[in-house]
């Protein structure tokens, strides 16, 4: 058994570590950070799956207007939503995402209150297609960057996903400060995903 001395070392290197790495991946006060997140509407849809954490929609998360989205390789908004309409009673589209396909959100704005990623998937193609979920953003100096933040399998019919980190919380300088990043959905092999109401946990209310 190890000793309590060591195990209190070895707790307070694991910290300092994880504190170190937060400071070097931080921007400079020149970077693009900003110090509010003003008009986010803090929702709680994945209450039925005992998730009773706030969530933010992503900008047209729910896919009910024809802008925000980027969308590539055959990747559309169609008729249906999630069955759960979680967000709207009325909401009646959802982003169809083939292989080969991709779907950029509009930029959000999140810090370190702003830990995960929840949405509603689906998919009609092969059980071993994955849906990959990317963050993208800016670093201090203006360079863009692409980092994964999971994988996802899904069955046929409409499921929330699992939460999902987003890593970039790390940018932030100190809790309150903010950045601006997306999200990319990329199916993986021969998928046939649909996704909806994708929803970022602001970590304020759960």
């Amino acid at each position: 058994m190890n000793h309590p001395s060591s195990l209190r070392r070895g707790v307070a290197a694991g910290l300092f570590a994880a504190s170190a790495v937060a400071l070097l991946l931080a921007p400079s006060a020149h970077g693009t950070v900003q110090a509010a997140c003003p008009g986010q509407v803090i929702e709680q849809p994945f209450v039925p799956w005992a998730d009773p954490a706030g969530y933010v929609l992503v900008p047209n998360g729910a896919v009910e207007q024809g802008t925000g989205w980027k969308l590539k390789g055959g990747a559309a908004r169609v008729a249906g939503n999630e069955v759960f309409q979680v967000h709207d009673d009325r909401d009646a589209t959802s982003l169809t995402l083939p292989a080969g396909s991709s779907a950029t959100t509009a930029p959000i704005c999140v810090g370190l209150e702003h830990p995960t990623l929840r949405l509603f998937a689906r998919n009609r193609g092969s059980m071993l297609s994955t849906l990959l979920v990317e963050v993208l953003f800016e670093d201090a100096d203006g360079r863009s960057h692409t980092l994964p933040i999971g994988a996802h399998l899904a069955s046929s019919s409409w499921q929330p996903t699992a939460p999902l980190a987003v890593v970039t919380n790390l940018f932030a300088l100190l809790p309150g400060e903010n950045v601006e990043v997306a999200f990319r959905f990329t199916p993986m092999g021969a998928g046939d995903w649909s996704i909806d109401d994708v929803y970022v946990d602001p970590f304020r209310h759960g």
